[in-house]
Parts: structure tokens; C-alpha cells; sequence
């Protein structure tokens, strides 16, 4: 890093930190939503392509769609969980497709009680980190055990997450409802793990 007088430092840090909320990008978002209608999995796995059906293994049909690039799991409840998509527009869209496919079956769909249940993203902060260190400081929010797992696991209060960081600066966020959460989740945790930085 240059030399920078304390005015640039500031704003060397803070482009820093921006470049890194744009390159942080969902991996997987889980959306549930309901048909309000008992769907007969027999005749749905029969009648629909790309989708599987063992009762024995497990008790919904796995129906698969490439666009968007996701996986319903469909229950004969009327329950889908919806998943595999890449960000929550892509999964609002998948989640309505499969109802589509069941309403034009002819069930009687109404797609009620949509919700996003999980996003998964990942970042790279592009610098390595003290994880003992930060164990250490930061006991009450993180366990470390690098034996069985060799990240830390970090379970931040506000918005309710949980981090796992590893010591490349590498992030895996979990637990977010929307990418506002993730937002703000590293907004708080960027300058703790700034000054627990190898050197």
C-alpha cells in the first residue's frame, strides 16, 4: 500500500470496502411458497419432465428447471421450497414457473405465503486474517476450532447471522432474508476483520 496522508488513508479504505460490497454475490437463495392446494406427487412426477419421485428416499418430488437454474421441492401439501437460484429475483420466478406447471396440470394453484428463507453469499476481502486473534477477542460471537473445521464461525447478533471466515479473508455469509442484510452484516463486521490483518 502507498504512502497516504490521513484524509486519503480514509478514502483509500472506503473505495477498498465498496469495491468489495459489489464483488459480493449470492450463491444460493431458498424461497418457500405455498399452492393452497393437495397435489397428487404420483401423477405430477408422471405427467412433468425433468423431475423425480421415490417415496422411499424422499416424500416430495425433485422437479428441476434451467431458466431459471433452480430446484423445487414439492410436497403434497402445496409446500415449495425452491432452491438453488442465484439471486431473489431469480427465485421469485422459478418459485411462479413451478406453480405454473402445476396450475396448467390442473390443479387449483394460488400462489400464497411466498418467502425468502435463506441467502447464501459469498465475498473476498482480498486479505488474510488473524483468526486465532480474532477468537480470542471476539469469544462471545465466534468459535474457532481449526481441527474439525478450518474456519471460524462467527454468529453476528444484528441482523441474526451467522459468518464463516477463513483465514485467506475469504467470507461465506448465511442466514440473510434479503441482500440488505448481507449489506449491513459487512458494514459491521469490515472493520473488525481490518484490524485483525496478517501483515
Amino acid at each position: 500500500m502507498p504512502v497516504y496522508n490521513h484524509n486519503s488513508l480514509i478514502r483509500y479504505r472506503w473505495n477498498r470496502k465498496m469495491q468489495i460490497m459489489k464483488s459480493s454475490y449470492s450463491r444460493n437463495v431458498v424461497a418457500t411458497v405455498s399452492v393452497a392446494c393437495e397435489l397428487n406427487l404420483r401423477d405430477i412426477n408422471n405427467r412433468t419432465r425433468n423431475s423425480e419421485y421415490t417415496p422411499s428416499r424422499f416424500h416430495g418430488v425433485v422437479m428441476r428447471m434451467r431458466d431459471p437454474r433452480c430446484t423445487a421441492l414439492i410436497f403434497r401439501t402445496g409446500k415449495i421450497i425452491c432452491t438453488g437460484a442465484r439471486n431473489e429475483v431469480e427465485a421469485s420466478l422459478g418459485a411462479r414457473k413451478f406453480a405454473r406447471i402445476l396450475q396448467k396440470l390442473g390443479y387449483p394453484v394460488k400462489f400464497t405465503d411466498y418467502r425468502l428463507q435463506n441467502i447464501v453469499a459469498t465475498v473476498d476481502l482480498r486479505f488474510p486474517i488473524r483468526l486465532e486473534n480474532l477468537n480470542q477477542v471476539h469469544g462471545q460471537f465466534s468459535s474457532y476450532e481449526p481441527e474439525l473445521f478450518p474456519g471460524l464461525i462467527y454468529r453476528m447478533v444484528k441482523p441474526r447471522m451467522v459468518l464463516l471466515i477463513f483465514v485467506n479473508g475469504k467470507i461465506v455469509f448465511t442466514g440473510g432474508k434479503a441482500k440488505k442484510d448481507i449489506l449491513e452484516c459487512l458494514n459491521l463486521i469490515y472493520p473488525i476483520l481490518l484490524s485483525f490483518r496478517k501483515n
